[in-house]
């Protein structure tokens, strides 16, 4: 009888590895005293479990969560979400502060720029000068 209850059961859940963690853990079940929705017919619980699966009494979703959870070393707690509020020692700024001191970095890296063009000017002007004073008279390096 039990083969043929097995049969029956793989319609409802394909997998016969799976059929047979789920059976077991309602067979688990009703050893611990849970309510049995078919008739005993003096069968033994891996049999009532098969049949109750086979003829749809029972929920194969619940008694999966159900071994899933029994499987589990550490059970999943809910735990309420976390507020994003601030907390302690978190660094508030006002408003507008955030503006004030990225365009106070701004000037600071322009004038740092203008400086450096101001010494590529000064450096392109020396170059001048010194053509200017020599009259422009070439040298050569022999001595």
């Amino acid at each position: 009888m039990a083969r043929v209850t097995v049969e029956d059961c793989v319609t409802r859940v394909p997998n016969r590895f799976e059929l047979v963690l789920v059976a077991a853990q309602r067979a688990r079940d009703i050893a611990s005293g849970g309510l049995i929705t078919v008739d005993r017919d003096n069968d033994k619980n891996p049999v009532v479990a098969l049949r109750e699966i086979a003829d749809y009494t029972i929920e194969v979703d619940a008694l999966q969560n159900a071994l899933v959870t029994g499987l589990q070393k550490q059970p999943e707690i809910d735990e309420p979400e976390e507020d994003h509020d601030l907390s302690i020692g978190e660094q508030t700024w006002p408003d507008g502060a955030g503006a004030v001191a990225l365009e106070e970095e701004l000037k600071d890296d322009m004038q740092f720029v203008d400086a450096e063009e101001g010494d590529a000017e000064l450096e392109g002007e020396a170059d001048e000068l010194s053509e200017e004073k020599l009259g422009g008279a070439e040298f050569s390096d022999e001595i």
